[in-house]
């Protein structure tokens, strides 16, 4: 049984030897950890997990990217030891027992105290993921209860008060001063839902979007997928080796502009 799902029962964490006491540490690289899908009995709508860690020997800690279609939440629960959410990609809502509908978005950070009912998932128009990170206690990591209504699930969200500390969306920085359509669509149909999909990770799909935007020679473009890139776990030899491959099927003018534009935004990043 997965640790940010289990109801009763120790959580079946394989044994490692690299987990013994004095050991290194374990890494676990982008893109090499299975995305399975999530319990039915504790879901509505199509939901998958990707498992970042799970507990072994004395550990109580799981945490996992948890995937949802638009539309798709959990059941009401609780866990006994409260729960983090950090929410990584798209649009969600959250609830507590007694409490409004809240709308939460990318970089938002929610924090679920012990024992309190409540449920989170993808907003109607916009899937959402978020890392969970829950520990266990007895056995236990969750106490799940009954579906979340369509009713309740309807209900209109609280608005968002803007924050003046809260910084400007990829897209609102962009577009947002000459077409504030056009940013949301950005942040909430691409890379709220494109980039939100499970079917592939977000250091594939970097991967993916810097070799179609050299093929297609947009360094505009190229210079912020690069970095996006960067910190979703691209190297920057990496990088320039994809680029060198490219070079011989979109064309050596293409990947000199690229390597160009390479240059400047890793000359930026070592001077962070």
């Amino acid at each position: 049984m997965n640790p940010l799902f289990t109801a009763g029962g120790t959580p079946q964490a394989a044994p490692d030897a690299a987990l013994a006491a004095g050991a290194g540490l374990q890494i676990t690289r982008a893109g090499s950890r299975p995305v399975n899908a999530a319990p039915e009995q504790y879901f509505t709508g199509q939901v998958s997990v990707e498992m970042l860690q799970v507990p072994s020997g004395e550990e109580r800690s799981s945490a996992g990217a948890v995937s949802f279609k638009p539309g798709a939440r959990t059941h009401w629960h609780s866990h006994p030891l409260g729960q983090t959410l950090i929410v990584t990609a798209g649009v969600g809502r959250i609830q507590r027992w007694g409490g409004p509908v809240e709308e939460i978005r990318v970089g938002d950070v929610v924090h679920i105290p012990p024992h309190t009912k409540h449920w989170h998932g993808a907003a109607p128009d916009s899937a959402m993921t978020h890392t969970a990170i829950t520990e266990v206690l007895n056995g236990s990591a969750a106490d799940w209860l009954e579906p979340v209504t369509d009713t309740q699930y309807q209900e209109r969200p609280e608005p968002v008060l803007a924050s003046a500390s809260t910084a400007p969306s990829q897209g609102q920085q962009l577009f947002g001063d000459i077409a504030p359509q056009f940013a949301q669509l950005t942040d909430e149909v691409l890379f709220g839902q494109v980039w939100a999909r499970p079917g592939l990770s977000q250091r594939d799909r970097s991967l993916i979007t810097v070799a179609a935007l050299i093929a297609m020679n947009r360094p505009d473009q190229l210079r912020g997928h690069l970095a996006r890139a960067q910190a979703n776990g691209l190297s920057d030899a990496e990088l320039i080796e994809a680029t060198t491959h490219l070079a011989f099927y979109a064309g050596w003018p293409s990947a000199v502009t690229a390597i160009g534009v390479a240059r400047d935004v890793f000359a930026a990043d070592d001077k962070r």
